[in-house]
This record gives structure tokens, C-alpha cells and sequence, in this order.
């Protein structure tokens, strides 16, 4: 998991954060003011700084922010000047939208704030529809508005053009502040801050709600904010039923505000139209007594705190009940909180001012466990050489209500004026008294002159919480209450998870202050490491019994010195002593910060992540101080606990190893020259392996039947292994088996599904047949069991071991297996090469949708959820697990993807469109092709691997767009459906999507940040070396990056580089001499010119035109060819490609029903093809390979089909392993010459050479 950042503000305004791959609180240097609040989301932080403004902290990524503004020119033609800018009275303006309603000059357009800057100046867009224009980029219709075309004819009267200009912000890591509008009414000054909505919509990309509070109570959206246009447009006011004091907003449409009067507010109807909400509901406070001043909302969670510092939980919040259903009490006293990412939280103590997380927070414990403080550092501690070392870390806990000091020779200055200090009853003595108490009770401060004791000048520091002012007043106010007695204790709230009277919670402390029973007594003593844990353990009463030699000083102000009793009573954490509000440095070398606000809205944690921020480097310390309260019973207590608990372990375990049955060895000993047995010299061994399963039956009737599997392997003398794979079977009441040598073995395929664990084993000639031998597991740890051991079995017969070679090809399945083959050298023998039914593919761990690779050993892959992953050189993981030679370089990889299904629904004239459709309609929710029934309730996840993590939303980025409710429309199913509704439109669907999620583990590295769609690495030779390998890739947003720094040493790289373009792109491939082809998303064809290892990014691009009526999707270069794929499932050859015109000249129609295409260094072609006929019917996803690809033939003449159905991409550009020729004696000339009249086999229909046919189309 990459690193992100937790933002937080300390108590004098100072803006820190803190990484979850650091141990330091980073101060942020550019903020020149105090800030009061931030709101952190990946992308950016939001703060209101101490001058009541917005500013807005963007970080830097190697992806630029761009916007495109665009404006057309109009013209229309008369007979006397032609075309010209004199047009009608009736006609649009000449300078306008692409609507023509409104008026768009070149010179109207304004750089937004001072944060942006123009890339360049205004261009001539020549592009249209993905093929090019004119040099003019004219465009031709009859008249205002038509369809225009690029083509100018006869009755042309109106032209228009298209001027192009980027915009690009510039305010990077760096507090920019947000401008004002120049029209409207401008919000009074902001109080309050909340950021989220990033899950509401996918469109625009990057789209977030900001809400804030203005001081007069009232709550302001922005407008706007994208990932184009970071700032927003506008604010706009919302109507409220009060006055509004805090406000906070949710990932997705969580939306709860606090009232002036303890109430709070909950906005409903936020949507993807709607993001803003609709209408208000009132919740009341958690307590009848005590109003609520803070609330906090993730996806599932509210969580609120009363102004007497309780914590709160919301039970039953989701998406259909926003307001819940009823609080819960929790454990602890805060100030403030705030829920993170995956609904974690934080919150800040009222205690000490230190941040806390809380532990356990889960899908199905939202409310948690416990609260542990974050201890980690600031960066100024690490670089004081002066600190004590005996000191704290600056942002420990402090357990105990001893005043600290800063080092034996200085004390504390809590008391703003006299005034202050008188009214505290004497709590806080002057210093000259202070000194001589610390004299008179311990020797070593005894030396100490009054002058190293003077208080300095107060000096009152910002303060940046509202609710600390009122908890210093409150807390100041307590001390003085508590001069006499115990406070008056309110009425008791419960709590959840509180423990019986008289039991100690092992997990939590209440957070109440120890009342104390004598007078008032002020503790000092060095600073001590402290417990960031919460912790019921008295530690002030362990601190009494230790000695003066320990090294703790006690000094008793207002009671009798030296008195056990005395020295247990301390004055409240919270109090005024514990805020150093006038010394002029900050913080002290051994103090932790004050922090007055927390955001984790950036922050990308859960419950299982391993974070650094709770080791204190007092921890031994704290345990021993902890030790003191444990009593022996207590201590006896655990031991046995803990034996008991560790003996239930064992036998769980061992139990689950029950129904395995033990693998046999029987040795095959060899008599000797003797003719006596060797004994203790063993000539050979056979391991068998038997179990159950079932079968999947290769004659009609097809069904499951049960069987017994047995894998027997021999171990030869020489070491070399071998086996054979045995299915017994009954039939007809006789048993029968079938075999299969193991060495024959191609590929073991998993095929999870919700009925059964199943499995294929696939050889040679069931590869032809596309019917391998399916078997079914009682258990997926058993299918898992089986898989590793034939999967190791199979590599020993054949020799292969370790990870894969720098010249494998990869290739991905359907549902993201990643399968890997060793080429050999008669792979690519030319005229006759090895039949690719017979390459051997084993599994590797990890799961990806796209694998890329070059002959240097750099492999990259991108996810489901276009995160991008680098090999790291290891082999195993996922069921690998457990074997010695999947525990290097192994390590965890997530994995998001979307599952969809479709509802349907017929218009009729009474009642419109319904769900009740014709007998001969399909199911009225399916799947896409409408065959399958697929309903909310009984659509599963692609395999059990799989988890939800959300629920069922309507998608709204379907091809061909929708309407606002998420709609197509069309004649009739299946038609072509588009997103607005005419009079022929009888039938409609819509596309509701849910997320799931994979945890698996794998060879593969994470390279953040930028989400990528397509990636490409530059072929080479065998025995070629690049000190900067060129890779290529395409962001999900459709910008085209370079990556620099890429070595075999170091696949990852270090930073991306941006390639500008005029639009998106959704493919690239660069092949050999740095040729760099890519398709935009609109389908047409670039080509980058002057790209080499001087200048990797290249100079400009050449558009080239696609061939006829085809928009192309995905496009493959090796040494010398270039192939693409239209979105038809056409492959294309490109003509002419020479050193001297690479852009070549035309393009040839090769096969149809192709998927994919990758050519390798050495101009081989590999495809995934469908429709391959197989001995029982189609198979789609199947890999084949071109045959006869020759330098003076570079198309190839016929194809061979390897593995499949059902993988999904492949990549040959690693195999640059040169087959030696073979040269025909004179005799086999006429065999050849027979040879070569007979027709290739070719699973793929062939089409006629058409340099510009279509061809017949076959979808898939």
C-alpha cells in the first residue's frame, strides 16, 4: 500500500503531517499564516488559516492539471466574398460554444486566478472524429446547427473550426488562497471547513463537494471542484433551520452539521445530480442534557462529541437512513474528531492534546475497540541535539497529573497574568516559591539560582479551536472547584463496552480524572516515557511507591510534603498547568505538541495496516511502571489464560488437518551386482498422493461424478522426477480410469466459481479439443493443496524451477490469473516451429488485467482498478503459499474491480415503461447479453476470493451515455441504445454497478501514485543492453506519461513525464529505434516523432488516419510491424513502415475476431482470438500465434492456436530468442514443396485481402 499522509494543526496554528511510511510529524514550511482547520482528501488539504480565508494545498504528482478551453470560430458563405465572417442577423456569433448560444471571443477568456498559467497560445484543432481535417480544421455543413463533415461540398454554406488553448495550474504543494467571485454576494469569513463526496460520481474525475460554515452560522458549497479545475467555480448558500457551528461531510452522501444549540443536522437527497442534497432533518443531541459541539461522518459512521468532552456512535447509518437509528456511548473524552478513509478514526484528547486512533474499526465492527495515541515525533525533535535523553517524544501521552519539566533546571510557566494566578486559589505557586520547594525536596535542584528560574514575559499564542478556549476555561474553572472536594459528578451515561464495577477493562481507561480526596497537590517531576496506550492502571499511585533513587522527585504545594497521600492527589491533565501559554519557545525539547485539529480524509489506513506510530521509545518505561499495579493473582490469571488459550490453538489446528490423508512413499530399490538388496542406498522412490473429488464427465450426459484422484511421481536415481496423473472411476457398474502423464501436462487452470472449487488440467491434445479434465475439490484449501502440488510436480518433470526468465511470455486470464511459459528456441523455428498447443504455462501469484514485459527482465502490470504494479523478481504467492520458494520477494496486492448487471424494461401505452415485458423479451435484469438472469439479490462475486465493498449504484458511464436517471434507450433488444429517449424508443436499460475486492499475494510491487489504463516497455534483442529502458503509459484519465529512470536494477523507475496531447488517449506501444504509436480514445491513430533516448518524450505527433469506418482500440509495434486492433475485432497490418517513413503508407485487413494483439522484438504476432472452433463448441479468449512471419513476409500466412478459452492478454515482447534457420537437404525438397501446398489450418475465418475491407464481422 502506498504511503499517505495523516494533516493535523497544532494548537498555535502550525499546519504537520505525517506520513504512514514515516515516524515524524512533517511541518508543512509554505504556510506562512496560522491555520485554525484543515480537510485533507489524496489529492489535496483544505484550510481556513487565522485571516478567515479559504486556501487550498494541491500536492505534486507528475501529472500535470490542465484544462481545455475551447472555443469555435464560425463562418458563412456568400457569393461575393465566399466564406466569411459576415454571417446573418439570425446566425450564432462568430466567436461561440459549440452550441453558438453563447459568445466566446478569443480575448473573453481569463486565466481564473493568479494559480494558473497558459501553456500556449491559441491553435487550430485539425482533428475531427478521429481522422484528420484540412490544414484549416474547417469543418462544412448547410447551415447553423447540422452535421458537419470534413469535407467540403456543393451546398456548404456555414464552416466552423475548433481553437484550442491548455491552461495549466500551477500552485503545487504550495497554499494557494481561493479567490473570491467577482459576481454574486461574497460569503462572510469561514469558521468551519469539511471535504468529501469523492465517491458520489465518477464524472467529472476527481469530483469533490466542499462545505463550509461562515461565522454568522451559515453553510456555503463549492462548486465545481474537479480534478481539472481544483479551485471550484462558485459558492453557493444553502438554506439552514438555524445557525450552524460545525459541519462535516462523508466519501459518498453523508452529510451532518451541528447547531448552535447542540442539535444537529442531517442533509438528505445528495446524489450524483444532485450533490448539494435537498432538505434538512433534525437529529437531536446524544445527551437531553449536554448538546453536541463536533460531529464526524464517514461511508457507514457518524460519530459525535457533547460539550462534556463524551464520544458518541450513530448505530444503523447507511445510505438509505442517513440519520441512523439511535447512539451508542464510547469510552473516552475528546475535544474533536474525525473519520478517515475506510471509516477510520481520530480524534484528539482533552487530556493531554494528543492524537489518538482508533483500533479495530472494520466493516463489521465500525465502532471499534480502542483508542491508542499516535507517538511519534516532530521533525525539529530529531534535529535538537540538547533534548534529554530521558525525555518523551514530543507527542506522547502522559498518563498521571504531574506537571513535567523540561529538564531539573527550568519549570513552567502555565499563568497568563496575576490575575490568573490568583484565581486558580494558589494552585500554581509564584517562582521563587516554586524554586524553594524544589530545593527543599530534592538535592540535585538545590544548586539551582533563582535566576535560571525567572518566568519570562507571557506570551498568549494563537489559539486555533474554538472548543479549546472553552475547554481551558471549563478545565480552569474545574481546578477551582476541585480546591475542596470532589466535583459534583453529573448523571452517568452508558457506555459501551464498560466494564462491571470493581473489574479492570484490560483494553481502554473511562477517561474520567482520578477525584482526588486531600488537598490540592502539584506534582513535578523529570519527564518520564509514557504508555500511548489508554490504560486503566493507577500509574500516579505507582509513582508514590517508588523510591528517590528512581529518579522521580515529588514536590507537594499546598499539603503536607512528602506524604504518600499527598503525592498520589495531581491536578487534572487538562488543566491550566498542563498548557505552556507563556513561555516564549513553543515547545520544549521533551514536551508533545498541542494538537486543536486532525484530519484523515487523506489518510489511507484500516485495521490491519502495519503502522509505526505507536512505539515510544518510553515503552519500558511505561511497562515497568504498569507492572507495579499487576498483583500476582492477576499475574497468575494470564499465565493461565494464556496456556489455555494456546492449547485450544493446538488442537484447532491439528484438526484442521484431519481429512488430508498422508502422502506414501514406497521405494523402488534395484538389486546389486551382487544380487543382494542395497540397502540405506535407494535407487529410486514413488510418492502417491490419493484423494477425492469429482469429475466433470467427457460424454453427454455431462454431469459431475465421483471419482478418486491419485498422483503418483517417480523419483529417478539421477534425481530427475516424473509422474502420472490417475482418475478411477465406475461406470455402468465397472470401474474404469483414466490417465494422464505428467510431463504432458500444459496448464492447471483454477476455476472458482460459487458451486464449486474446480480446477482444469490441460494437455496437448485437449488443448486442440478445448475439453480439458475438469475436477472439483470438496474444499478450496484442498483445490489450493492440489494446485501447488501438481503445479510443482509438473515444473520437476520438466526441469523448470525458480522464477521466470527474462525472455517468458506472459499472458493474464479472464478473471486475472497470471500465467507464464519459458519459450524455447524451436518456438519460433522457421518452417516448421513447435506447436504452441504443446508450451507448457505455470501460474504465477498476484492477480492483473494487463501485463506488459521486455528481454531486460522489466515487468509491469496494471489492475482492475488501474493501479500499476511492478515484478519484483520473485515466484509464488497466492496458493503458492507455505513452499520454500515463494517466500522471496512475495508480497501483498489488492485488487478492486466492478461487477455489472443490467435492468430492462418495455414501454407500454397505460402505464409506460415497467418491468413487465414480452414472453420473448429477455430477463428483466441480466446480464449484458440478456441470456442470464442476474438480479441484485442473486449476483455473486467473480469468485470467493472476492468480497463486496459497496452496495448496488446506477453506472453512469456507459458507452453511448445515459439520461439523468441512468437510462438507454432503443427500438428493441439488442439494438444500439443511446442516452436520450425519441418516439421509436419502446425498450430501455440501465447498468447498476458493485465494487468487490481481492487480497492475494504475489511477486509485485505497487507503483503509485497515477492510476494507468495501458502500458508499453521497449523491445530489444537478446544480447541488447539499455541503460534507460523506455516505458510508455496511459493514464485512466487518458494523459500520455513517459517513465524516466527505468533499469533493469531498478524496474520501478523514479518519476513520470508528461507527454502532452490534444485529447485522451486509451492506448500506446513503442517499438523498436523508440517508434511510439498510440490511439486516442476518439479511435483515431498518432504517431510521436523524434522520440529517442536523448529526448524520450519525443517532439510532436503525426495523425495518421485510421482505416475506413473503423475507430481502432488497441495498437502493438515490434521491429518492424505495426499491428492494431479496431473495436470490431478486426487486425489490421500497417504498409510501408520504413526507417524513413515510419508513419507508413496504408493499411491491410488481416483476420477478424481478434482481442488482443502483441508483437514481439523479433516481429512474431500473438493474439487473443474468439470464436475458435473447438471439438464441442466456440471458444472464446483463446491464444493464437501467426505462422510463416518471414522479414520479406512480415503478415504471415496462417494461425496456430495454443491454450484457451478464457485469457484475456498476452505479451510476447520479452522473446527475442532467435531460432537457428533450418536449411533444407535436396532430397526433402519435394516433401517441402508437398508441405507447402497444403492448406494451413486456420481457426480464425479467413477474410479476403482487402488493404481497406472491413470484412465480415463477427462479435463476440
Amino acid at each position: 500500500m502506498p504511503s499517505s499522509l495523516l494533516w493535523a494543526v497544532d494548537v498555535y496554528g502550525r499546519v504537520y503531517s505525517l506520513s504512514t511510511a514515516g515516524q515524524q510529524w512533517d511541518q508543512c514550511r509554505d504556510a506562512h499564516l496560522e491555520f485554525k482547520r484543515v480537510a485533507a482528501v489524496r489529492q489535496c488539504c483544505w484550510g481556513i488559516a487565522c485571516d478567515h480565508n479559504i486556501y487550498l494545498n494541491v500536492h505534486a504528482s507528475d501529472l500535470p492539471i490542465r484544462y481545455q478551453e475551447e472555443t469555435f470560430e464560425n463562418q458563412r458563405w456568400n457569393p461575393v466574398d465566399g466564406f466569411s465572417d459576415r454571417l446573418l442577423p439570425s446566425d450564432r456569433w462568430q466567436w461561440s460554444d459549440v452550441t453558438g448560444l453563447q459568445h466566446q471571443p478569443l480575448e473573453g477568456f481569463q486565466l481564473p486566478s493568479a494559480n494558473w498559467e497558459w501553456e500556449a497560445d491559441w491553435y487550430v484543432d485539425e482533428n475531427f472524429g478521429g481522422e484528420p481535417t484540412d490544414k484549416g480544421g474547417w469543418t462544412y455543413a448547410i447551415d447553423f446547427p447540422a452535421t458537419y463533415t470534413k469535407d467540403k461540398k456543393w451546398n456548404s454554406c456555414v464552416r466552423r473550426r475548433r481553437w484550442i488553448r491548455y491552461r495549466r495550474y500551477k500552485a503545487r504543494d504550495s497554499w494557494a488562497k481561493i479567490p473570491c467571485e467577482q459576481a454574486g454576494p461574497l460569503p462572510d469569513p469561514f469558521n468551519d471547513i469539511s471535504c468529501g463526496g469523492w465517491e458520489v460520481s465518477d464524472e467529472p474525475a476527481g469530483r469533490l463537494s466542499l462545505w463550509a460554515v461562515s461565522l454568522q452560522g451559515k453553510v456555503w458549497f463549492r462548486d465545481g471542484i474537479c480534478h481539472n479545475n481544483p479551485e471550484g467555480s462558485m459558492w453557493e448558500e444553502l438554506n439552514i433551520p438555524g445557525e450552524v457551528v460545525q459541519i462535516s461531510c462523508g466519501p459518498v452522501d453523508l452529510v451532518w452539521a451541528v447547531l448552535w444549540e447542540g442539535q444537529l443536522l442531517v442533509r438528505e437527497g445528495i446524489g450524483r445530480d444532485c450533490p448539494k442534497g435537498n432538505s434538512w432533518v433534525v437529529v437531536d443531541s446524544p445527551s437531553p442534557e449536554v448538546g453536541a459541539i463536533h460531529v464526524a461522518v464517514g461511508v457507514n459512521v457518524v460519530w459525535a462529541i457533547t460539550k462534556d468532552n463524551k464520544v458518541w456512535f450513530r448505530r444503523g447509518v447507511n445510505s438509505h437512513n442517513p440519520c441512523g437509528s439511535g447512539w451508542i456511548g464510547m469510552v473516552g473524552e475528546m475535544v474533536m474528531i474525525n473519520v478517515g478513509l475506510n471509516d477510520q478514526v481520530w480524534a484528539i484528547s482533552c487530556e493531554d492534546r494528543a492524537v489518538y486512533f482508533r483500533q479495530g474499526v472494520t466493516s463489521s465492527e465500525l465502532s471499534g475497540k480502542a483508542w491508542k495515541a499516535v507517538s511519534v515525533p516532530r521533525d525539529s525533535d530529531r534535529s535538537n541535539s540538547s533534548a534529554s535523553t530521558g525525555s518523551m517524544h514530543s507527542a506522547g501521552c502522559f498518563f498521571g497529573g504531574e506537571v513535567r519539566l523540561q529538564s531539573q533546571t527550568s519549570v513552567l510557566s502555565d499563568v497568563d497574568s496575576d490575575t490568573e494566578r490568583n484565581s486558580v486559589g494558589g494552585l500554581l505557586p509564584d517562582p521563587e516559591s516554586l524554586a524553594a520547594a524544589v530545593s527543599t525536596s530534592s538535592g540535585t535542584m538545590a544548586t539551582s539560582s533563582a535566576a535560571e528560574l525567572d518566568m519570562p514575559k507571557p506570551r498568549i499564542p494563537k489559539v486555533t479551536s474554538d472548543s479549546f478556549i472553552s475547554e481551558l476555561v471549563s478545565d480552569r474553572e474545574g481546578q477551582v472547584g476541585r480546591r475542596d472536594g470532589p466535583p459534583t459528578s453529573g448523571p452517568s451515561i452508558p457506555e459501551e463496552g464498560e466494564p462491571p464495577a470493581g473489574e479492570e477493562s484490560i483494553g481502554e481507561q473511562a477517561g474520567d480524572s482520578k477525584v482526588a480526596t486531600g488537598p490540592p497537590t502539584l506534582v513535578l517531576s523529570p519527564s518520564q516515557p509514557g504508555d500511548p496506550q489508554w490504560s486503566n492502571v493507577d500509574l500516579e499511585e505507582a509513582q508514590t511507591h517508588l523510591s528517590p533513587e528512581d529518579g522521580l522527585t515529588h514536590l507537594a504545594v499546598g499539603g503536607p510534603p512528602g506524604g504518600t497521600e499527598t503525592g498520589a492527589d495531581t491536578c487534572s491533565l487538562s488543566s491550566v498547568a498542563t498548557y505552556h501559554l507563556g513561555l516564549e519557545e513553543l515547545y520544549g525539547p521533551d514536551e508533545h505538541p498541542l494538537w486543536a485539529w486532525v484530519s484523515g480524509g487523506a489518510c489511507a489506513v484500516d485495521s490491519h495496516s502495519p503502522l509505526s506510530w505507536f512505539n515510544s521509545v518510553g515503552t519500558n518505561s511505561s511497562a515497568q511502571s504498569m507492572s507495579l499495579s499487576i498483583t500476582p493473582a492477576q499475574s497468575a490469571a494470564w499465565k493461565k489464560q494464556i496456556f489455555e488459550q494456546l492449547s485450544e490453538r493446538s488442537k484447532r489446528e491439528m484438526d484442521n488437518f484431519k481429512h488430508y490423508e498422508q502422502a506414501i512413499e514406497q521405494e523402488a530399490s534395484a538389486p546389486s551386482e551382487e544380487g543382494e538388496e542395497a540397502l540405506g542406498h535407494k535407487k529410486g522412490s514413488v510418492w502417491v498422493k490419493k484423494g477425492s473429488m469429482q469429475w466433470w464427465r467427457d460424454w453427454k450426459p455431462h454431469k459431475w461424478t465421483d471419482i478418486r484422484f491419485a498422483l503418483e511421481q517417480f523419483s529417478g536415481a539421477e534425481g530427475n522426477k516424473d509422474g502420472i496423473l490417475f482418475i478411477y472411476y465406475t461406470f455402468n457398474e465397472e470401474k474404469k480410469y483414466l490417465h494422464a502423464f505428467v510431463n504432458e501436462v500444459t496448464v492447471l487452470v483454477p476455476v472458482l466459481n460459487e458451486a464449486k472449487n474446480t480446477f482444469a488440467i490441460y494437455t496437448a491434445e485437449r488443448t486442440k479439443q478445448r475439453w480439458p479434465i475438469r475436477l472439483a475439490a470438496a474444499t478450496e484449501l484442498e483445490m489450493h493443496d492440489w494446485l501447488a502440488l501438481l503445479s510443482v510436480s509438473c515444473c520437476d518433470s520438466r526441469g523448470i524451477h525458480g522464477p521466470p526468465s527474462k525472455q517468458a511470455i506472459w499472458s493474464v486470464t479472464c478473471k486475472g490469473d497470471i500465467f507464464v511459459s519459458e519459450p524455447t528456441p524451436e518456438l519460433e523455428a522457421s518452417p516448421y516451429p513447435m506447436p504452441c498447443d504443446q508450451m507448457f504455462w505455470r501460474q504465477v501469484g498476484g492477480h492483473l488485467r494487463i501485463i506488459e514485459c521486455n528481454s531486460q527482465g522489466v515487468v509491469w502490470g496494471i489492475g482492475y482498478d488501474h493501479t500499476a504494479w511492478v515484478y519484483t523478481g520473485g515466484y509464488g504467492g497466492g496458493f503458492f503459499q507455505g513452499l520454500s520458494s515463494s517466500t522471496d520477494n512475495i508480497h501483498t496486492q489488492t485488487d478492486v474491480r466492478s461487477v455489472y448487471i443490467y435492468e430492462n424494461q418495455r414501454w407500454n401505452p397505460v402505464t409506460g415503461y415497467t418491468n413487465k415485458g414480452l414472453p420473448t423479451d429477455r430477463y428483466m435484469w441480466s446480464d449484458a447479453s440478456g441470456l442470464h438472469e442476474c438480479t441484485k439479490a442473486n449476483t455473486k462475486p467473480p469468485s470467493p476470493h472476492w468480497t463486496w465493498v459497496s452496495e448496488w449504484a446506477i453506472d453512469y458511464s456507459v458507452s453511448g451515455g445515459t439520461d439523468r436517471e441512468g437510462w438507454q434507450y432503443a427500438a428493441d433488444f439488442p439494438a444500439s441504445y443511446h442516452g436520450h429517449k425519441t418516439l421509436k424508443d419502446f425498450v430501455r436499460r440501465r447498468r447498476w454497478a458493485r465494487k468487490c475486492k481481492l487480497a492475494t499475494t504475489g511477486p509485485w510491487l505497487e507503483v503509485p501514485p497515477i492510476p494507468l489504463s495501458d502500458i508499453t516497455i521497449l523491445p530489444c534483442g537478446a544480447r541488447g543492453t539499455l541503460e534507460q529502458v523506455p516505458l510508455w503509459a496511459i493514464s485512466n484519465k487518458g494523459d500520455v506519461l513517459c517513465r524516466l529512470g527505468v533499469t533493469p536494477q531498478t524496474p520501478a523507475g523514479s518519476s513520470w513525464l508528461h507527454v502532452g496531447t490534444d485529447q485522451p488517449f486509451k492506448s500506446v506501444s513503442i517499438g523498436a529505434v523508440h517508434q511510439v504509436w498510440a490511439i486516442a480514445r476518439d479511435g483515431s491513430t498518432f504517431y510521436r516523432g523524434s522520440v529517442s533516448a536523448q529526448n524520450p518524450a519525443g517532439d510532436c505527433w503525426f495523425h495518421i488516419p485510421p482505416p475506413a469506418k473503423q475507430k481502432l482500440k488497441q495498437v502493438s509495434v515490434g521491429r518492424t510491424s505495426v499491428y492494431a486492433v479496431d473495436e470490431n475485432g478486426n487486425l489490421w497490418y500497417r504498409h510501408g513502415v520504413t526507417p524513413s517513413y515510419p508513419q507508413g503508407s496504408s493499411w491491410e485487413h488481416i483476420s477478424n475476431n481478434v482481442r488482443k494483439v502483441s508483437v514481439g522484438p523479433l516481429d512474431q504476432v500473438w493474439i487473443i482470438a474468439d470464436k475458435v472452433q473447438g471439438s464441442h463448441s466456440l471458444s472464446c479468449g483463446t491464444v493464437c500465434r501467426r505462422l510463416g512471419v518471414q522479414p520479406m513476409e512480415p503478415k504471415g500466412q496462417s494461425w496456430d492456436y495454443g491454450i484457451g478459452g478464457g485469457w484475456d492478454h498476452i505479451t510476447v515482447r520479452a522473446n527475442a530468442t532467435e531460432a537457428p534457420r533450418i536449411s533444407m537437404a535436396a532430397p526433402h525438397e519435394g516433401l517441402a514443396q508437398q508441405q507447402s501446398q497444403t492448406p494451413p489450418r486456420s481457426p480464425l475465418p479467413t477474410q479476403p485481402q482487402d488493404s481497406q475491407s472491413n470484412g465480415n464481422v463477427v462479435g463476440c
